[in-house]
Protein backbone atom coordinates (compact mmCIF):
# COMPACT_ATOMS: atom_id res chain seq x y z
CA UNK A 1 0.00 0.00 0.00
CA UNK A 2 1.59 3.50 -0.86
CA UNK A 3 0.01 7.26 -0.97
CA UNK A 4 -1.54 9.47 1.44
CA UNK A 5 -4.80 10.66 1.67
CA UNK A 6 -6.13 13.21 4.20
CA UNK A 7 -9.87 12.60 5.16
CA UNK A 8 -12.02 12.97 8.51
CA UNK A 9 -13.39 11.26 11.42
CA UNK A 10 -17.21 11.88 11.87
CA UNK A 11 -18.92 12.83 15.51
CA UNK A 12 -19.62 9.15 15.51
CA UNK A 13 -15.69 8.09 15.15
CA UNK A 14 -16.07 6.68 11.46
CA UNK A 15 -13.37 7.15 9.16
CA UNK A 16 -13.55 6.72 5.39
CA UNK A 17 -11.06 4.11 4.23
CA UNK A 18 -9.91 5.67 0.30
CA UNK A 19 -11.37 3.20 -2.19
CA UNK A 20 -7.66 2.22 -3.05
CA UNK A 21 -7.35 1.17 0.25
CA UNK A 22 -9.96 -0.68 0.83
CA UNK A 23 -9.54 -2.80 -2.50
CA UNK A 24 -6.24 -3.49 -1.22
CA UNK A 25 -7.53 -4.49 2.34
CA UNK A 26 -10.26 -6.17 1.38
CA UNK A 27 -13.69 -6.57 3.15
CA UNK A 28 -12.46 -7.56 6.63
CA UNK A 29 -9.44 -6.05 8.07
CA UNK A 30 -7.89 -5.15 11.77
CA UNK A 31 -7.00 -1.56 13.44
CA UNK A 32 -4.38 -1.78 16.29
CA UNK A 33 -1.70 0.54 18.53
CA UNK A 34 1.40 1.42 15.86
CA UNK A 35 4.47 2.75 15.94
CA UNK A 36 5.43 6.32 16.99
CA UNK A 37 1.84 7.26 18.02
CA UNK A 38 -0.59 6.21 15.10
CA UNK A 39 -2.62 3.11 14.36
CA UNK A 40 -1.95 0.41 12.10
CA UNK A 41 -4.54 -0.98 9.37
CA UNK A 42 -3.94 -4.35 8.22
CA UNK A 43 -5.35 -6.64 6.02
CA UNK A 44 -7.02 -10.26 6.96
CA UNK A 45 -4.04 -11.64 5.20
CA UNK A 46 -1.56 -9.68 6.83
CA UNK A 47 -3.02 -10.22 10.33
CA UNK A 48 -3.04 -13.80 9.90
CA UNK A 49 0.26 -13.66 9.01
CA UNK A 50 1.23 -11.46 12.66
CA UNK A 51 -0.95 -13.89 14.33
CA UNK A 52 0.82 -17.25 13.14
CA UNK A 53 4.34 -15.86 13.96
CA UNK A 54 2.93 -14.58 17.24
CA UNK A 55 1.86 -18.30 17.79
CA UNK A 56 5.08 -19.31 17.06
CA UNK A 57 6.70 -17.20 19.68
CA UNK A 58 7.63 -18.31 23.43
CA UNK A 59 5.04 -17.44 25.90
CA UNK A 60 8.31 -15.08 27.54
CA UNK A 61 8.56 -13.14 24.29
CA UNK A 62 4.58 -13.30 23.25
CA UNK A 63 3.63 -11.31 25.82
CA UNK A 64 5.24 -8.15 24.36
CA UNK A 65 2.85 -7.97 21.73
CA UNK A 66 -0.07 -8.71 23.76
CA UNK A 67 -1.26 -4.65 23.75
CA UNK A 68 -1.01 -4.91 19.75
CA UNK A 69 -3.93 -7.83 19.94
CA UNK A 70 -5.56 -6.34 23.51
CA UNK A 71 -6.36 -2.98 21.42
CA UNK A 72 -7.45 -4.59 17.78
CA UNK A 73 -10.53 -4.09 16.48
CA UNK A 74 -11.95 -6.43 13.46
CA UNK A 75 -13.87 -4.15 10.94
CA UNK A 76 -15.78 -4.06 8.08
CA UNK A 77 -16.51 -0.97 6.01
CA UNK A 78 -20.26 0.22 6.07
CA UNK A 79 -21.62 0.99 2.24
CA UNK A 80 -20.02 4.19 2.23
CA UNK A 81 -16.48 2.88 3.36
CA UNK A 82 -16.32 3.96 7.07
CA UNK A 83 -15.00 1.89 9.46
CA UNK A 84 -15.71 2.78 13.31
CA UNK A 85 -12.43 3.43 15.19
CA UNK A 86 -12.70 2.51 19.16
CA UNK A 87 -12.84 5.38 21.13
CA UNK A 88 -9.57 3.88 22.86
CA UNK A 89 -7.62 3.87 19.83
CA UNK A 90 -8.46 7.56 18.78
CA UNK A 91 -7.29 8.67 21.88
CA UNK A 92 -3.69 6.51 21.64
CA UNK A 93 -3.69 8.01 18.16
CA UNK A 94 -5.08 11.59 19.25
CA UNK A 95 -7.27 11.57 15.93
CA UNK A 96 -10.25 14.44 16.53
CA UNK A 97 -10.86 15.64 13.27
CA UNK A 98 -8.50 14.92 10.23
CA UNK A 99 -6.90 12.13 9.91
CA UNK A 100 -3.63 11.39 7.84
CA UNK A 101 -3.84 8.12 5.89
CA UNK A 102 -0.49 6.78 4.75
CA UNK A 103 0.02 3.99 2.78
CA UNK A 104 3.28 2.11 4.80
CA UNK A 105 3.32 -1.01 2.33
CA UNK A 106 2.26 -3.69 4.54
CA UNK A 107 -0.31 -1.37 6.33
CA UNK A 108 -2.05 1.47 6.45
CA UNK A 109 -1.38 3.91 9.27
CA UNK A 110 -3.51 6.31 10.72
CA UNK A 111 -2.05 9.88 11.84
CA UNK A 112 -2.91 12.48 13.58
CA UNK A 113 -1.93 15.34 11.21
CA UNK A 114 0.42 17.23 13.46
CA UNK A 115 2.68 14.36 14.40
CA UNK A 116 2.65 12.87 11.41
CA UNK A 117 4.18 16.22 10.05
CA UNK A 118 6.66 16.23 12.33
CA UNK A 119 7.77 12.82 11.43
CA UNK A 120 7.43 13.42 7.78
CA UNK A 121 9.32 16.84 7.78
CA UNK A 122 12.70 14.84 10.03
CA UNK A 123 12.66 12.10 7.42
CA UNK A 124 12.15 14.53 4.27
CA UNK A 125 15.39 15.71 5.65
CA UNK A 126 18.06 15.23 3.07
CA UNK A 127 21.08 14.15 4.87
CA UNK A 128 18.75 11.38 6.95
CA UNK A 129 16.79 9.88 4.18
CA UNK A 130 20.18 9.42 1.83
CA UNK A 131 21.73 7.64 5.39
CA UNK A 132 18.54 5.53 5.66
CA UNK A 133 18.99 4.54 1.80
CA UNK A 134 22.33 3.71 2.24
CA UNK A 135 21.81 1.61 6.16
CA UNK A 136 19.24 -0.66 3.51
CA UNK A 137 21.20 -0.53 0.71
CA UNK A 138 20.08 1.64 -2.10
Amino acid sequence: MIGQYVNRIDAKGRLAIPAKYREELGETFYVTVGLDGCLAVYSDAKWAELSAKFDALPLSSARRMRTLFANAAQCEPDAQGRILIPAKLRSYAALEKDVVINGAYRCLELWNPERWEAIESADLDPDKLAAAMEELGF
